[in-house]
């Protein structure tokens, strides 16, 4: 998330950020993966809006995420209409129209394509 909190801190007096949290992509009690229980990164799939308010806020706080989060709901409209699982990165415009969606993470999830358009946008 470095390279994120640099273009954040670069540009965040022109541009909104906005991490969205949506589902967990590796509940203890669904699909777990070795590196989570490694790192100790252990949670329920949340059920309730709370519950999953509760994992986001340990997730930016682990990531050590500067720009602000929202959640989504539990019935995962936002994640639904972006394609949002597992991450992703979105560049919307002022008016709304994407003007960057990227690939699945996490190969998808490359930052400096979103840095290269915004040097783009805002020379």
């Amino acid at each position: 998330m470095g390279a994120l909190n640099a273009l954040y801190a670069k540009y965040k007096d022109r541009v909104e950020f906005r991490l969205v949290y949506i589902r967990e992509a590796h509940p203890t009690d669904g699909w777990q993966v070795q590196a989570n229980i490694r790192d100790q990164i252990l949670f329920e799939d949340p059920k309730s809006l709370k519950d999953r308010q509760l994992v986001a806020g340990s997730c930016v706080k682990t990531l050590g995420i500067k720009f602000p989060a929202v959640v989504d709901t539990l019935d995962d409209v936002v994640e639904r209409m972006y394609s949002g699982w597992p991450d992703r990165l979105y560049v919307v415009g002022v008016d709304g129209k994407l003007l960057h969606v990227g690939e699945m993470g996490p190969r998808g999830f490359v930052v400096s394509q979103v840095a290269d358009l915004l040097a783009k946008l805002y020379p």
